[in-house]
């Protein structure tokens, strides 16, 4: 059955409020699950706080100095998002799925586009939260600045960035064989490319040729990279990145691509219905 069915229910007021009511469910079915906010929130802080002590600042010119923070604060902020979209969206999915719930939705009068609007609203405002929890401790701890005229790019880029990956979230979702292999999937696909996509490493000055290739590939690099633009202390062009933009459309429009041909409501052959819990990894 192809992910989009069903999606041709009219929109109403009625169905704008089951949908806030889905988000709320899945946000309160996050909270619950404590690996799953120790992996999205926790764990980039901690990044955030071992590279604040272990880095020193940069000189921006004589007698000023950045925090590194600067540098690090907005590209983990970039990672809170992706793990809130990316890996949280497909592994919950997945898991969902070899459980039997999303079986069991379809038999239900609830619209199956606003059973999954709620996942991914969940994981769009996780995602938010995660991005404004790293930013404040970046800008009330460590000093981090932005100028006012680059906060615009910056919320264009991460409403792009979320969107992307939460749509590669389903397409994780999608074609990961059972829940238990989602994990594995997920952070297969992510950790490793976040240490060539500015993310935990800055490889921005001057990086091996095919290091810089290789980042360049992948969705996560354009997004760390856009992002960063706006808290740049060296950058005096625009802020938006339209190439980088463009970039992560092209892989938005290849995970819808693939969620809406792959995607399977049942669950997988010989799952048992023990996928797993929600967040697990």
């Amino acid at each position: 059955m192809e992910l989009g069915a069903g999606m041709s229910d009219r929109t109403s007021p009625s169905a704008v409020a089951l949908l806030f009511r889905q988000v709320g469910y899945q946000n309160r079915l996050f909270i619950r699950t404590p690996i799953a906010a120790m992996f999205t929130l926790v764990f980039p802080l901690i990044f955030l706080v071992l590279f604040g002590a272990i880095f020193e600042g940069v000189d921006l010119a004589p007698g000023e100095e950045v925090s590194p923070a600067q540098f690090y604060a907005p590209g983990l902020a970039v990672f809170a998002a992706v793990s809130a979209t990316y890996t949280n969206v497909g592994i919950g999915v997945a898991i969902y799925r070899d459980e039997g719930v999303l079986k069991r939705i379809r038999g239900t009068p609830l619209p199956r586009w606003i059973y999954m609007g709620g996942v991914v609203g969940s994981g769009v405002a996780i995602a938010a939260g995660g991005a404004v929890v790293m930013l404040a401790v970046g800008f009330l701890v460590y000093g981090i600045e932005m100028d006012a005229d680059r906060i615009l790019p910056a919320l264009v880029t991460f409403v792009v960035g979320v969107a992307t990956f939460s749509l590669l979230g389903l397409a994780l979702a999608a074609v990961a064989p059972s829940g238990q292999s989602a994990p594995a999937l997920a952070n297969a696909t992510l950790l490793p490319v976040a240490f060539v996509s500015n993310v935990f490493i800055s490889v921005r000055n001057e990086p091996p040729a095919w290091l810089d290739l290789l980042g360049d590939i992948f969705p996560l690099k354009a997004f760390s990279d856009a992002f960063f633009a706006a808290f740049d202390p060296f950058e005096e062009a625009s802020a938006y990145k339209p190439w980088l933009l463009l970039w992560m459309g092209v892989w938005a429009l290849a995970g819808a691509m693939v969620a809406v041909r792959k995607f399977r409501w049942e669950p997988s052959t010989g799952a048992g219905g023990g996928g797993g819990r929600r967040g697990r990894r």
